[in-house]
């Protein structure tokens, strides 16, 4: 019978089975909640225990001072959560020596001074564990929860994701700019109008919306907000005229409308 022959997986795809990660932790609770427990054990010396926010030098006190904890139950609590704070610590470890790589990277550190200080015995060895470290710190770029998968293709590949994602990003926000020269004395227009026209709750509120963020118009955000606002009043207008009637609205009225409409159409 034929052997079947193994695929080989690409370096750029994910693990099969996405890593389980702690994730995101407030520890300074979880600590107090320890040192409780020593409290209540009577530790002799919790007094000396490092305050709740120093992770490692807490978690070294809980540690030495296990057998102060006089019931099973305490101790076994203790451990699991000990467990998992240094887990999140080995997490947090990989992220943060990423930033200090990138660091001595733009100090123009070289990967050949970087091996010992990484603990391995090549250039590329520092290389390639300096680009494992690193995907701890990238979104993965399916979109999707699971880690980054650590092979140097993939980090590449998730940089290079990235920067595209921050460039178009970039061009948005001034596209964004540029519109806004354009939107603000638009929208200022129909503001100075708007006795002549807000007649209409839909419109009023609209304008009002206008209003409330055009003095302090400076973000990318906001941009985009007032051109939502002034599309929004500029449709229910639209609605109003046949109630009104076109020539019920003044010259000023009817240019003001229309020069809004091409700007948002």
């Amino acid at each position: 019978m034929a052997r079947s022959v193994r695929r080989s997986m690409s370096p750029t795809k994910p693990l099969v089975k996405a890593p389980l990660r702690i994730g995101h932790l407030d520890t300074a609770p979880i600590v107090g909640e320890l040192r409780r427990l020593h409290e209540d054990a009577e530790d002799a010396t919790v007094d000396r225990m490092p305050a709740d926010e120093e992770l490692y030098g807490a978690l070294l006190y809980l540690e030495s001072r296990t057998a102060a904890l006089k019931t099973v139950e305490a101790r076994r609590t203790a451990a699991m959560e000990r467990i998992r704070l240094w887990e999140y610590l080995r997490e947090q470890a990989d992220v943060h020596q990423a930033k200090a790589i990138a660091d001595a990277r733009a100090a123009k550190a070289q990967w050949a001074e970087l091996a010992s200080v990484l603990a391995v015995n090549a250039p590329s060895a520092a290389y390639n564990k300096a680009m494992r470290l690193k995907a701890a710190t990238l979104p993965n770029p399916s979109g999707s929860e699971r880690p980054v998968r650590r092979t140097p293709e993939a980090v590449l590949l998730a940089e290079r994701q990235a920067a595209a994602r921050a460039s178009a990003q970039r061009h948005a926000e001034e596209a964004a700019a540029r519109r806004h020269t354009l939107m603000a004395p638009v929208a200022q227009r129909l503001l100075e109008l708007r006795g002549e026209l807000d007649d209409d709750d839909d419109v009023t509120f609209w304008l009002d919306q206008i209003e409330a963020v055009l003095p302090h118009c400076e973000t990318p955000t906001q941009f985009v907000s007032l051109g939502i606002y002034v599309e929004a009043a500029v449709r229910e207008l639209r609605k109003a005229e046949p109630r009104v009637g076109e020539d019920a609205l003044s010259v000023s009225a009817q240019h003001a409308i229309a020069a809004a409409s091409v700007l948002v159409t």
